[in-house]
């Protein structure tokens, strides 16, 4: 999902320093999980629908939360010591911005996948440029995103209370987890210990590790597949995520119009979806919004498995959406669209497949940058 706004320039989590980037990082204790589910819950997928799926994938691959800190430097609540409600700080603001903007729940998870994706859940997707050279935020695939100014408002929110101590790593880790909660997505535990990222990988990001919008369905599995070693089952099930948000009409604009140069729609949209997108659209620069939710006009829905059903009847807005269902991966959007049941497995396999990506490659002990740096955010907070 590509959601509306450039990227505002301002300070976030981060100070400048004889034109080096130094992101306000963290230190913080150990200590145990207060989060409302064992992680136990996590460490088995009770599968009804057979013990392989058609590629080969009989299982996740993500870590154990139990044992993942040897692996990760991970724990389960660092800031017990020298920031206990830091988890509850959080929580309280992403739900007092989204009670002002709803929209920033989607643009928050989006966020951190775009930090994820790219040398790992480490805040660099954060740091604007320095002394002209381009940060992640400039590469075509980052310069939609939103959320920046929610992230500042955690940011400063949590250090009035515990100055130099959470880390925007974690922060945004914490956040995409609490956002999901609110529309309607399941809950899973989120290890801490995070620490920021001294640098921004501006190639990286811009030279097609992210998939973009418009990409294929083959395009977005080999991303998935080489950044963070996910099967076709937990990438279908991350893809669940484009049951919130929106997108820009620019990016799928070939599809209600002139499909690979034929004049007509993608004969893969129902045609009924065709007039519901061109009516959202209209015939503006692309720059409208269409909502992803995924629902007939006027029906609003959140986060669910009704993404998958509405794929099978034609309704997918992005091309790689609609293409799970023409592929062995329509094995699993039929399993995610069987009603009760599939919905429960599909939020489980949601959060097994979160709980991997928030491991992804996370700075930790004496990696990133240096501790105990105070805030001092330059500039007024960022619009969503």
């Amino acid at each position: 999902m590509s959601l509306l706004g450039p990227p505002a320039r301002g300070a976030i989590c981060l100070l400048v320093v004889s034109s080096s980037i130094v992101v306000l990082s963290t230190a913080g204790g150990l200590g145990s999980d207060a989060t409302s589910r064992s992680a136990a819950a996590y460490l088995s997928v009770d599968d009804d629908y057979g013990e392989e799926d058609e590629s080969g994938d009989s299982s996740f691959s993500f870590p154990d939360p139990e044992t993942s800190s040897a692996s990760t430097g991970l724990v389960f609540g660092f800031y017990d010591d020298k920031c206990p409600d830091a988890e509850e700080m959080v929580s309280s603001m992403v739900r007092k911005l989204y009670h002002a903007d709803p929209n920033v729940a989607a643009a928050l998870v989006r966020l951190f996948f775009h930090d994820c994706f790219i040398h790992g859940c480490d805040a660099s997707v954060l740091l604007d440029r320095v002394g002209g050279q381009r940060s992640e935020r400039d590469a075509g695939p980052n310069q939609s995103l939103r959320g920046l100014g929610a992230v500042e408002a955690i940011k400063r929110g949590v250090e009035k209370a515990c100055p130099g101590t959470v880390s925007c790593a974690d922060i945004l880790a914490l956040a995409a987890r609490d956002s999901l909660v609110l529309v309607g997505g399941p809950t899973y535990p989120v290890l801490t210990g995070r620490r920021d990222s001294a640098q921004s990988f501006y190639y990286d990001a811009d030279g097609g590790g992210i998939p973009p919008p418009n990409a294929t369905y083959a395009m977005t599995l080999d991303a998935f597949a080489r950044r963070g070693q996910f099967t076709e089952r937990e990438t279908v099930a991350l893809l669940g995520a484009h049951s919130i948000g929106k997108v820009r009409c620019r990016f799928i604009a070939d599809r209600i119009y002139n499909f690979a140069g034929t004049g007509a729609p993608d004969d893969s949209i129902d045609p009924d979806m065709v007039g519901e997108m061109r009516a959202a659209c209209g015939g503006g620069d692309g720059a409208a919004p269409m909502e992803m939710g995924y629902y007939r006009q006027g029906r609003e829905v959140g986060f669910g498995a009704h993404y998958y059903a509405e794929l099978l009847e034609g309704r997918g807005i992005l091309r790689a959406d609609q293409q799970l269902t023409a592929g062995s991966t329509v094995r699993w959007v039929r399993v995610y669209a069987s009603g009760a049941r599939g919905e429960e497995l599909f939020r489980d396999d949601f959060a097994h497949a979160m709980v991997k990506l928030s491991a992804l490659a996370p700075l930790t002990g004496s990696a990133g940058q240096d501790l105990g740096l105070e805030f001092e955010g330059k500039g007024g907070l960022m619009p969503f």
